[in-house]
């Protein structure tokens, strides 16, 4: 049997099972598995003649296409590292992630190519341009070479370099809560383990297709290919405008697994789902933050035969938990338990770990836990720590450091060890001397049932401390009642939670590159627009 430690032998022990079983589609194109392992070697032996070095990274600024999975698997059969830029991103940047990451090649359109041409001169780095086809209007670098990819992918094949699964393999970039995003190094073995865990807990087989709605720049959204490749499934891209486009190539293509985020999954709830859907979709998935409950009974409603998967996860360990399908009525705002081959812990400032229902940091273990932040050592000295002593699984006779990732977030754990997610450290507002969860502000604002889309913050208050202050749509694009929905908040909410401010707003709320609401955007324009009474 094919032994899966490096990314691109996914697609290889896939192949070599069941070489003509379909592997991905993007609009009218399937490739097999035979195919797509084939244009995977190419792409790699075109990198090598290229003369990439190991490690060295490759910058992919494309949407969801076949080139954009055969240049990702490419460029780690040849032993280098691959950069998926958001394709929604402007050139400056674009710019910032292939400086930061150092790369030496990028792999674009001709359509994109203008668009960054300006850039790229600053890329120093930066060596060569592959582009996906022939372009009408040729665009000059300077000391950069342009290549064809119908001209790579036909060189002679070369072996890639050596490398082993504790070895970089790409770069995430992260929009963070503050500041310029940040890279996320992630070994083979990292995403190698995470495809293998999350894989079992949602049961993949060879039978499944599995919609690839989030942008391959974002961990869960490349995780659709890992998942898949690993259980020999299809995988099915989509560059969708409308949530609506979503519903539409779920019942053509006979979707059996989505995975998308609670905006995503907000817009879904409240369309019209044709009932033959259930009958393909044997599971959703969410990550990216909480479900709201609402929006989990809603599908619910819509998808009886259905399981929900609610998942939380970090791109600096790829998943953390999961919440099984059967505790989905019992314990519906739980995060759930570790997945698979992964530790978590709730420990306080000490290290030590906390009691049960005690509030503390979530920390995760074992072989998810990324290589640290690219070129910053400050930032991956706060989020990567050895593991306390007093930690469980850590034993004091142990003489090499164990490093785990501190998330950031507080949670806390049951008594039957279900977790239960309260705020991000940097997010939580503190007001009347209270500590609030913006996204416990959030779940009541949603079982109004008066708006669409919500999200809280908190703004700095002379006597509060925080302000709680909410921006909102209005349920099925009708206006939002704010006068109604701040009425409902004081029947629901203890006095100090209730909010200051209510802005009602035009829907959609605008995301981040993720596809996540842009809680740090609106709050900042919020806040320097000094909309908070004082």
């Amino acid at each position: 049997m094919f032994t899966t430690t490096l990314l691109h032998e996914l697609i290889t022990a896939s192949a070599s099972r069941a070489p003509d079983s379909s592997a991905l589609t993007a609009g009218a194109r399937t490739l097999s598995y035979r195919e797509l392992d084939d244009q995977v070697a190419g792409m790699a032996s075109g990198l090598i003649g290229l003369g990439l070095d190991r490690g060295e990274r490759v910058g992919i600024f494309l949407d969801k296409r076949i080139e954009t999975v055969v240049a990702s698997f490419g460029a780690a059969r040849a032993g280098g590292a691959f950069v998926p830029v958001n394709p929604i991103l402007k050139a400056e940047q674009v710019g910032h992630i292939l400086r930061d990451c150092n790369a030496r090649v990028l792999i674009t359109s001709p359509e994109r190519l203008p668009l960054i041409a300006s850039t790229l001169e600053n890329c120093h780095d930066l060596r060569h341009v592959i582009l996906t086809a022939p372009s009408t209007k040729p665009v000059s670098l300077q000391a950069i070479g342009i290549h064809q990819w119908a001209d790579l992918l036909a060189l002679p094949p070369r072996p890639g370099h050596r490398v082993v699964d504790t070895d970089m393999l790409s770069i995430l970039y992260t929009s963070g809560s503050t500041g310029r995003p940040k890279g996320v190094v992630l070994s083979h073995r990292n995403m190698v383990a995470g495809a293998k865990s999350v894989a079992s807990y949602l049961g993949n087989t060879a039978d499944d297709t599995l919609l690839a709605a989030l942008p391959l720049s974002f961990d869960a959204g490349f995780s659709q290919l890992t998942t898949a490749f690993h259980s020999g499934a299809r995988v099915v891209l989509l560059n969708y405008l409308l949530p609506q486009d979503v519903l539409k190539a779920m019942v053509k293509e006979k979707v059996t697994g989505l995975t998308a985020v609670p905006p995503l999954y907000i817009q879904l709830a409240q369309l019209k789902w044709p009932e033959t859907v259930t009958d393909h979709l044997r599971y959703f998935a969410n990550t990216g933050g909480r479900m709201p409950l609402e929006t989990l009974k809603a599908l619910r409603t819509h998808l009886p035969r259905t399981q929900p998967f609610l998942m939380y996860g970090l791109t600096e360990a790829f998943r953390a938990t999961y919440l099984p399908p059967e505790q989905a009525d019992i314990r519906p705002d739980s995060i759930g338990k570790a997945i698979p081959n992964a530790e978590v812990m709730v420990l306080r400032d000490d290290g030590s770990e906390c009691g049960p229902n005690e509030p503390g940091e979530l920390v995760q273990r074992g072989a998810h836990v990324a290589m640290g932040y690219w070129n910053d050592p400050e930032k991956t000295a706060e989020r990567f720590k050895p593991l306390p002593v007093t930690a469980p699984g850590r034993q004091a006779g142990f003489v090499l450091p164990e490093i785990a990732v501190f998330s950031g977030d507080t949670v806390r754990r049951d008594e039957d060890g279900y977790l239960y997610f309260i705020g991000r450290r940097d997010e939580m507002m503190k007001t009347s001397g209270y500590r609030v969860s913006p996204t416990e502000v959030e779940e009541v604002l949603y079982s109004t049932h008066l708006v669409g889309e919500c999200v809280a913050f908190g703004v700095p208050h002379p006597s509060l401390g925080h302000a709680i202050c909410v921006i909102a749509t209005g349920k099925d694009g009708a206006p939002l009642d704010a006068t109604a929905l701040l009425a409902e908040c004081r029947q629901r909410m203890p006095a100090y939670m209730v909010p200051s401010v209510i802005e009602a707003r035009d829907g959609p709320l605008p995301r981040n590159p993720n596809g996540k609401i842009d809680r740090k955007t609106l709050s900042t324009e919020f806040e320097n627009a000094n909309k908070v009474p004082r």
